[in-house]
């Protein structure tokens, strides 16, 4: 189960329909990931980095209902942050979900292909993303493109496994090999610094983490 969504590099209707099925899932959306530990094995995954390595002008695409922002929040409350997410409900949870931690955030509803900054950012989250990517390679150059010179990129991917399998007929999600997953940094400028496997739960079962620098 995914707290993400791009919603871009597909086809437009396509990307419609995704949008309108994460603005209907959003209410209960926040409560369910925690649940199911997605929370804590984010939390986990971004406490393994060095001082510094959240950035203090962060990016998290296809935000979802914020869980991922929230986790860098709890370890660096300091800073700025911007919220990318076409679902506009989605969006609206996740910026509640910072502002009950004292974190303000930019809200921006938008695919990462349509999305202009006027700055580069110094550090990327994007959680569950690829996975609904026709070309997750130009998703991953387009990150490359928001990023500032070393930024850091926290990037979670659905692995193959039989959770998967099940989630697949809702959300028609792919998943990656870590070895597909290195190999797409790579092209798209990415150096693949560090992997995450977490540690339990359905966390566990369905992601693996990868932390990467733009090169």
């Amino acid at each position: 189960m995914f707290h993400a969504t791009l919603g871009g590099m597909q086809d437009a209707s396509s990307s419609d329909r995704l949008d309108q099925k994460y603005d209907a899932a959003a209410p209960g959306w926040a409560d369910k990931m925690r649940l199911l530990g997605y929370f804590d094995a984010y939390l986990g995954f971004l406490s393994t980095g060095l001082a510094g390595a959240l950035g203090r002008n962060a990016l998290d695409v296809g935000c979802g209902t914020g869980a991922f922002a929230e986790a860098r929040a709890v370890i660096q409350p300091e800073g700025r942050i911007t919220l990318l997410e076409p679902s506009g409900k989605m969006l609206q949870q996740a910026r509640h979900a910072l502002a009950k931690r004292g974190v303000t955030s930019q809200t921006v509803q938008s695919r990462l292909e349509d999305f202009q900054p006027t700055e580069r950012f110094d550090c990327i989250l994007a959680a569950h993303v690829l996975e609904h990517c026709n070309d997750p390679i130009d998703a991953l150059r387009q990150m490359r493109k928001q990023a500032a010179s070393a930024a850091k990129l926290w990037l979670v991917v659905s692995k193959p496994h039989w959770c998967n399998a099940i989630i697949w007929f809702q959300w028609r999600h792919r998943s990656y090999r870590p070895r597909q997953v290195a190999k797409m940094l790579t092209e798209a400028g990415w150096q693949l610094e560090a992997e995450h496997s977490f540690p339990t739960g359905p966390p566990s079962r369905t992601s693996r983490g990868y932390s990467a620098r733009a090169v």
